[in-house]
């Protein structure tokens, strides 16, 4: 007899695998006789019906062939047993009887067998009801793993799209949001306060005297600085409802939602203070030997049929105002709707 096992638990591909539960040795081998030339077809054995969901889960079979009256446990017991096993509740099991019992046969597939047949079944007709079956469980294995192939690979597809939507939201050098980031989150910020009727505070800033840094330390060491900025002002912005990015150049900026002036003037001069603290060396400054910044703040409760240009530009005149007025300094730009 072949008892040779299925080690990996996994379904062999157009591979027939009959598992026959029986407890009587002369059945087992008629029934090995009538499969012999079927090559395409693995046949097992188990004689104790008590093993027979063990060396299922072992051998993966695609039909089970069990015999209704056994020693120990009968056949409509086992039909239970296998459909309570995850690994065979779907495999197809033919009932083996030894004569035509209608109640029985009705109880049986009343329980979960797919065929009923009285033993010992003609040999044509055996082989075309273990193909049939297995075929159709072989197939619907087969959809189940290309269904869970592609949702896997959906998942990776969906995984690698955030991902590349999260990068091509960032600044390649700074590693914090970049300008497209920025003006997406400042319309639906603005619209968001528009409905709610809250304030938005909009922060801009740019390094003093950059041009003049980047001409005496070389542009390398100017990247790092613009690192060092940006990790120095994401840090100073703590609420997960702000944005910091890079605006362009040396220019940054900071969304502040539901923040009234006070508070965004607060944050804009612990931005100022934190950076000049840091002492990042800036020998040809004209207002520190270290890297400063200037910074212009924004506030408005936006009205309806406004657009958040209008903050933008208040802010960046407060930087001009900062810049004109000495630099490493805050400034306000009052917001006029057109």
């Amino acid at each position: 007899m072949d008892t040779n096992n299925n080690s990996t638990g996994e379904l062999e591909t157009h591979k027939i695998t009959v598992l026959l539960v029986d407890d009587q040795a002369m059945i087992a081998e008629a029934v090995r006789r009538s499969l012999l030339q079927e090559e395409d077809i693995d046949f097992h054995y188990c004689q104790n019906p008590t093993e027979a969901v063990k060396v299922a889960n072992e051998i993966c079979p695609t039909v089970i062939l069990q015999d209704l009256v056994m020693p120990e446990i009968e056949g409509l017991t086992m039909v239970k047993f296998y459909r309570a096993n995850s690994q065979t509740a779907q495999v197809p099991i033919i009932v083996l009887s030894t004569k035509e019992e209608p109640e029985i046969k009705s109880q049986a597939f009343s329980l979960g067998a797919n065929d009923y047949l009285v033993k010992l079944p003609d040999k044509i007709e055996l082989i075309a009801r273990i193909r049939h079956h297995s075929k159709s469980y072989i197939n619907q294995q087969e959809r189940d793993e290309a269904f869970r192939a592609l949702k896997k690979s959906e998942a990776r597809l969906a995984e690698a799209n955030k991902t590349l939507e999260k990068l091509s939201s960032l600044d390649g050098l700074t590693g914090i949001a970049n300008r497209r980031r920025f003006d997406e989150m400042l319309k639906q910020n603005w619209h968001r306060s528009i409905r709610q009727s809250t304030s938005i505070s909009l922060v801009i800033l740019d390094i003093d005297f950059f041009k003049l840094y980047n001409d005496h330390y070389g542009h390398q060491q100017g990247d790092s600085c613009l690192q060092e900025v940006a990790a120095i002002l994401e840090k100073t912005v703590t609420r997960e409802t702000d944005l910091v990015a890079r605006y362009g150049g040396e220019e940054f900026v900071a969304i502040l939602p539901e923040t009234g002036q006070k508070g965004a003037l607060e944050i804009a001069e612990a931005m100022r203070n934190n950076t000049q603290e840091a002492k990042i060396e800036h020998v040809d400054s004209k207002v520190s030997d270290y890297v400063t910044i200037s910074l212009g703040v924004a506030t408005a409760i936006p009205e309806r049929n406004t657009n958040p240009e209008s903050l933008v530009a208040a802010a960046d005149k407060g930087l001009y105002k900062a810049k004109e007025d000495g630099r490493n300094q805050v400034q306000i730009g009052q917001v006029v709707f057109d």
